[in-house]
């Protein structure tokens, strides 16, 4: 069976899963879950930020307005969003109400435990954000919309559920509790990112899109498999069962970029984290990756990455 050789030494002998190679080189790495409580006229106000927020209403109804998104949408129990632009955005009962800025407002919460704001009682939820440690988190949050909108339905209940746990678990700590909660923040990730692949939109290009197209998810699995082997247009091809044309332009209609320019950056990522975090020289990592000459990997990581490796190298020890 084919393994990926940046986590053969962590894994169980599975499938190549590509959404769980990336995930764990962009390593989500902090997090933060609270529940909120809100009765009255209310309105709690986020600045821009980096990483992903997420949120699961569980009872009543409120008001979400995006930066750039002209109408505000309604949201009512049952409902899960993720916002994964870090654009500003605003919960809220009515729009004139007075504002919270929720940045001092939160933090004055217990992590896991929940908060009123007007003594509650119109409008109950839980959520919180993930911050990413590895490169690149455009990868993930580029290709997905400022705001995306789960609607409450019977098989969206394991979202819900993760997040619950997650509080628990941040709440109660126990032995382990700090790892069980690293866990349980990933799976939740993962469940939205299920959720929003299953559901219907006009805008699915981009390569997690592509792992629901079959063809696809074979050659892309194939990738991750072997970032080293000779892959050629034609080879790839192969993999897909399709012509070299037709493959092609199907990869670049689904994917969002050619064929070789998905597998180069790919292999910067690996060599990226491979460098940053093991020790390894240039002259281990670069056939790794499928370049036979230190110089033309140093090309192509400069290209992707924006340093030379051994720039990238030092900077990241130090």
């Amino acid at each position: 069976m084919l393994r990926s050789p940046l986590f053969r030494r962590h894994r169980p002998e599975f499938a190549i899963d590509p959404l769980s190679d990336i995930l764990s080189i962009l390593k989500p790495n902090s997090y933060g879950f609270r529940g909120l409580d809100a009765g009255g006229e209310w309105s709690l106000v986020f600045a821009a930020d980096q990483g992903i927020k997420c949120y699961a209403f569980t009872a009543g109804s409120c008001w979400l307005a995006v930066e750039g998104i002209t109408d505000p949408v309604r949201l009512s129990a049952g409902d899960f969003i993720l916002l994964p632009s870090g654009k500003a955005f605003r919960l809220y009962s009515t729009a004139d109400a007075p504002a919270t800025d929720a940045f001092r407002f939160m933090p004055t919460i217990l992590a896991g435990t929940v908060g009123v704001l007007n003594e509650g009682g119109g409008c109950t939820g839980v959520g919180g954000y993930f911050h990413f440690e590895g490169m690149h988190a455009d990868l993930l949050t580029g290709m997905l919309p400022s705001l995306v909108h789960i609607s409450a339905e019977p098989d969206r209940a394991g979202l819900r559920w993760s997040i619950e746990r997650l509080m628990r678990e941040m709440r109660e700590p126990l032995p382990g509790g700090s790892l069980m909660a690293e866990h349980l923040a990933q799976a939740l990730l993962i469940e939205a990112l299920r959720a929003h692949l299953s559901t219907p939109s006009e805008q699915r290009i981009g390569w997690l899109f592509a792992l629901a197209d079959r063809q696809m998810f074979a050659v892309i699995s194939a990738m991750h498999a072997e970032p080293g082997h000779r892959w050629t247009l034609a080879t790839l091809a192969e993999v897909a069962g399709m012509s070299r044309s037709c493959f092609a332009v199907r990869f670049k209609e689904t994917v969002g970029e050619s064929a070789m320019g998905y597998l180069t950056r790919w292999r910067m990522m690996i060599a990226a984290d491979r460098l940053a975090n093991t020790g390894v020289p240039i002259s281990a990592v670069a056939p790794m990756v499928g370049y036979e000459s230190e110089s033309a990997f140093g090309a192509a990581f400069k290209r992707v990455i924006g340093y030379p490796p051994r720039q990238f190298a030092r900077a990241a020890a130090q």
